[in-house]
């Protein structure tokens, strides 16, 4: 298989669909249907905006943990030398 099928497989995997069944309370699925929320685009609006949350809400538990954590202060010097690292290696791989 070459590159070109390689990359259409990978497309036609994204872009498959997946259906499901979707089991719920008699009235919550009535109440649901009636505003809309068991339409395909809903489910899929719903859905992104909770994997949305989620992402956020990992990111929020990493920087508390993080926070939680005593570092010693840096000095100026010692932030001055990351920037000054962190600089260099970037040209670095621009330069590659």
């Amino acid at each position: 298989m070459d590159i070109l099928e390689k990359r259409e497989k990978m497309k036609k995997e994204k872009n498959a669909l997946f259906k499901f069944t979707l089991t719920l309370p008699h009235g919550l699925a009535r109440e649901a249907e009636a505003k809309g929320l068991l339409m395909p685009q809903a489910l899929e609006s719903l859905l992104r905006a909770e994997i949305r949350r989620r992402r956020v809400h990992r990111l929020f538990n990493a920087a508390d943990q993080l926070s939680a954590i005593e570092f010693p202060p840096m000095t100026d010097a010692e932030v001055e030398a990351e920037i000054q690292a962190a600089r260099t290696m970037r040209r670095s791989l621009c330069e590659s």
